[in-house]
Order: C-alpha cells, then structure tokens, then sequence
C-alpha cells in the first residue's frame, strides 16, 4: 500500500479532534468523507479505517511510540507511523517520518503485548472491573472480540419485502450478503459497503442493525393489535422492528427524553412504511403517568455503558468513566422502577442493555423484583450475549410478566 499525503492529512486532522477536542469519532469521520470529492471509495475507506484503527489502539500506539495526551501533531504521526509499521506498510519519506525505529516499534509491540490492558489498548479501570464482573476467561476473550471491527448486519423491513428478495435485490446492486442462522430478518455483508446508497436503503427494505439488537424485539412477544410502549426509543431501530412484527396493527408509543432522536425516528418511519407509531418527548413525568397500566408489551432499552458495542464506537473506551458507571446503574434502575408501571396485568415487559457487565444486567433485574414496584412481577427468561462466543455485539435481555 502507498500512503497518500492528503489522506493521511485527513486521518492526523480527525484524530485531533477526537483526541484533544472530544469530538464523537462517527461524527468527524462523516465530515473528514464530505473533505473532497475526487476520492473513491478506497480513499474513504482508508480514511474512515485508520482512523477508527488508531482511536481503538489509542493506549497501545501511545505507548510503543512514547508520546503522551494532549497529543500534538508531532505526537500523532509518530502513532500513525507505529500504526504504519505493524501494518506492514513502507514509510515515504517524508518529514513526519524521519527517524521512525520501525525495528524498536516491533519490539515495544511484543512487549507490551504481554499485558492484557496494554495489548488490548483500554483504560485501567475497565479492565479492572471487566476482571472482577466477567472473570478472567470471560474477560480476555470479551475485550479482545470488541477491538475486532464488526460486521454489518441489515435487518429486512418484512412491512415491504422478504429476506430472500431483499438478497437478490442487493446482489443485483453489487452487493452480497449471507443469511445468519438462527436469525430471523437478518442479513450479512459478505464485504463492506455503503449501503445507505442503495435503491433498497431508500426505498424502505432494510435498516442496518447488529444481529444481537435484532433479538430484542423478538423476545417482547408481540401480536398485530398490541398496545406497546418503547420507552428508551432513541433514532428507533428497535421500535421499527417492533412495528414490523405488529404487521403495522396496533399501536406503539415511543417515548424519549431526546426530541431531535425522535425526529430521526420520524423520517425512518416514513421510510419504512411504518403508520402505527405515536411519539412522546419524555419532558416531565406526565406522559409516563398518562400510560400506567395501559400498555400489552414495555421495552426498556435501558442507557448503559455500552461495554457491548465498543467494536462500533473505540472512542467510547476514552470516553467512559468509572463515575458515569455509578450513575448509569442509578439511573437504570430508576427507570425499572418507573416505566414498569405501564404495563397492565398480564402484560410483559423487557429489560435490554448493550453492555456485558452482570451489574448493569441481571443484577438490576434482581434488584427490581426485590423492590415494591417489582413485587407483582415474574421473571420469565433473560439471554446474556457476549461477542466472542455471538461474533456480534454484547446485549442483555430479561422478560418479565406482571402478575397482579
């Protein structure tokens, strides 16, 4: 591979905003592709790839290059050229490069390797409570499936086609996908693509979602006529889902404290063909209030650290914080406590996170059925989904049924 300097420009630039500015690493890829329109989609491609490579290695490439945050520009070609040379790729001579111990960085690699939170380039911290929650086993086989960059799974809108026709319409785009076993509106990319691109994207046929994300609404039993509230509904992937397993019938409600998630939710809607689904900005406690014991299903895609999906988003490794942690199971268990109240008797509700750890997972589970707004439950069946023995993202799922 030969290195291209406005490429690489791109990929030093976005670095600097992630790293120094805090920018969200999605966010400024999609503003680095929008840099020039000359590039092709290998242009893109190395560009976007890089970049996340060296964000999920950011602990790891710092070390063996010897540099220290705030990174200066000097600092992150040295991680680029560290990135370079385990890579494989030949150096050009240019001035960043000058002086680089290609020999010394393998070295240091096979080093530091040897030390798990080092080798898999995370915080100390989150190896310190991935350790205590999953154990060692778990853990070390956990973290190192979340730096491998995941697939792209698309999830078929069976309101508007089949699994089977939607694979023959992709492949006639250029695009070939694989059914995934045991999955069942799923579809996987046999290479990476654009999708969102294609006549089937805007048409409505699919939406990309994870494989682990697609069993959520499959484990809230759904019917055609059911009244069911999405509490956490966010841009609305599972909500769509839902909606799609309802034939359309019935009514969903969904909520979330963001409006402008919701407007998202919107225009995916209308995409999908979707007409049974009502949007409520959670803005005070009234709307919840309005549904107690009026809803058939409850899904609660609860806020976490997403521990589950850091193959999607490296820079969450940065990102997160021990404190956020203590908050996040506060807040989960708070909202256990208070959207459970809408379902009515003989109704179900699922609990969901993308996170691994059991402290977000069973054990909030537990502790909701211990507490008084939990008393009238019973707890069905929960799936625990780790992404080395999946290969997809790491979720949890428990249902429960109201009783009284």
């Amino acid at each position: 591979m030969r290195l291209h300097r406005n490429l690489c420009f791109a990929v030093i630039d976005g670095l600097t905003l992630i790293f120094n500015e805090g920018k969200y690493a999605d966010k400024v890829i999609q503003q680095l592709l929008k840099r020039d329109k000359r590039w092709g989609a290998r242009d893109r491609g190395f560009v976007a790839e890089t970049t996340y490579d060296i964000v999920r290695w950011k602990r790891l490439y710092a070390e063996i290059a010897e540099v220290k945050e705030p990174f200066d520009r000097d600092n992150l070609w040295r991680m680029f050229a560290v990135w370079a040379t385990l890579n494989g790729i030949t150096l050009p001579d240019w001035k960043y490069f000058e002086n680089t111990p290609t020999r010394k960085i393998k070295g240091r690699f096979d080093e530091l390797s040897k030390v798990r939170k080092l080798r898999e380039s995370i915080p100390d911290w989150m190896d310190d409570i991935g350790l205590s929650e999953l154990g060692e086993t778990k853990w070390t086989k956990e973290i190192a499936m979340q730096n491998q960059q995941a697939d792209v799974i698309l999830r078929t809108n069976t309101l508007k086609t089949t699994k089977e026709n939607l694979q023959n319409i992709l492949s006639d785009e250029g695009i070939e996908t694989e059914f995934i076993k045991g999955y069942n509106s799923a579809l996987k990319l046999v290479e990476r693509a654009n999708v969102f691109v294609t006549d089937a994207f805007k048409k409505g046929y699919f939406e990309v979602q994870d494989a682990s994300s697609q069993l959520v609404a499959d484990y809230l039993d759904v019917k055609p006529g059911m009244k069911v509230v999405d509490t956490c509904a966010g841009a609305g992937g599972k909500t769509l889902h839902v909606a799609s397993l309802m034939e359309n019938k019935g009514q969903i409600v969904a909520m979330d404290i963001y409006e402008s998630k919701l407007k998202k939710l919107k225009i995916r809607a209308r995409r999908n063909g979707v007409h049974n689904v009502d949007l409520k900005v959670i803005d005070s406690t009234k709307p919840i209030k309005k549904l107690y014991d009026k809803a058939d299903r409850v899904l609660i895609d609860a806020p976490c650290s997403g521990l589950g999906v850091l193959r999607r988003n490296p820079d969450a490794k940065w990102k997160l914080a021990p404190e956020f942690l203590d908050k996040i199971r506060g807040v989960q268990q708070d909202v256990l406590q208070q959207y459970s109240k809408m379902v009515k008797t003989g109704g179900k509700l699922v609990y969901a996170t993308c996170s691994v750890l059991p402290s977000e997972n069973q054990k909030q589970v537990e502790a909701f059925l211990k507490s008084e707004a939990g008393a009238n439950f019973e707890f069905v069946k929960d799936k625990k989904v780790l992404a080395h023995e999946s290969g997809f993202d790491g979720f949890y799922m428990a249902l429960l049924e109201r009783k009284g």
